[in-house]
């Protein structure tokens, strides 16, 4: 049974897309408490006896299931911290879908981090969907403080959706990778920022096996007096392949950092970075306005597109 009112359900819907009770294994959190769980023949979820958070066991073999755990605010004030745990076995193929979503009506500043640590077997695949969302006309500040580690044994691959669109007052996103020999990551982050928001995304990748890879790209349009810091980081510790991009768009009086590293270790590590960051380009813009739409329309429509 789920306990949630108006608003956390409009959440849900924002950042897990659940307009109903989730088919499969479940564990939804509202206002710092659990409002429904569902266990399932191949994934148990349980509680963590030492602190707040869940573990969540899915078993080997498992193939086309998924998980939810999305996590709600609808209390101004609201401050906390939780931790969970996913044990995937060897040979699975897994859709884990988390986020969190905060409206704050009130004056003081609500705050969730998240620290999730995936520990993924031998052969198998997680992609892992992880949207943030804020609202509420409060003078109190939305806060997300994500952080997550990945720790792949032999030939696994995960792929990471790491989303921001809008309302979020301040993140500061830090994700970790381990990958063994034959692994694989690929991580899309996409993030806007307005008003005076700060988001800083902070990725850093160990490329411990032979023939690892990881891809990691942001996308992102920072708009009006906010600030974005984007800092990715790849180590080749072995004979792998690893890339990482930066392509923002920067409007108004915005502040863009870019920083990609790379740390070859081993002779046969071959990495790559890019970064680019520039404003609407001019064409874009007349181009879509000779077909009808103003110019407010013509740069939602390159945004959107952009951020797809």
């Amino acid at each position: 049974m789920i306990h949630i009112d108006p608003i956390q359900k409009r959440l849900l819907a924002e950042i897990a897309d659940l307009h109903s009770v989730p088919e499969g294994a479940y564990n939804i959190r509202a206002n710092g408490e659990g409002a429904g769980r569902q266990s399932t023949a191949n994934i148990e979820i349980t509680s963590k006896t030492d602190r707040s958070g869940i573990d969540i066991h899915i078993k080997p073999g498992t193939k086309n299931e998924s998980v939810h755990i999305p996590v709600v605010l609808s209390q101004s004030g609201l401050k906390e911290t939780v931790y969970n745990d996913f044990y995937i076995g060897d040979d699975c193929d897994v859709v884990i879908v988390a986020g969190c979503g905060i409206s704050n009506c009130g004056g003081q500043d609500s705050q969730h981090d998240g620290v999730h640590r995936f520990f993924v077997g031998k052969n198998s695949h997680v992609k892992y969907v992880e949207k943030h969302y804020g609202e509420g006309d409060g003078t109190g500040k939305r806060i997300l403080n994500p952080v997550t580690e990945v720790y792949q044994q032999e030939n696994s691959s995960v792929e990471m959706e790491m989303v921001q669109i809008k309302g979020v007052d301040s993140t500061v996103r830090t994700t970790k990778s381990e990958l063994a020999a034959g692994a694989s990551i690929v991580v899309r982050e996409r993030l806007m920022t307005h008003g005076r928001q700060v988001a800083k995304s902070i990725y850093d990748t160990y490329l411990n096996g032979e023939n690892s890879s990881a891809d990691v790209v942001s996308r992102s349009v920072a708009r009006e007096e906010s600030v974005q810091d984007f800092n990715s980081r790849i180590v080749g510790n072995a004979a792998c392949k690893g890339h990482t991009e930066c392509d923002a768009i920067i409007m108004d009086k915005a502040r863009v950092l870019a920083t990609p590293t790379l740390e070859a270790n081993n002779i046969d590590a071959a990495l790559v970075h890019e970064a680019a960051i520039g404003k609407i380009a001019g064409e874009q813009l007349i181009k879509l306005m000779t077909l009808g739409l103003t110019p407010a329309e013509a740069e939602e429509q390159i945004i959107n597109g952009f951020l797809k």
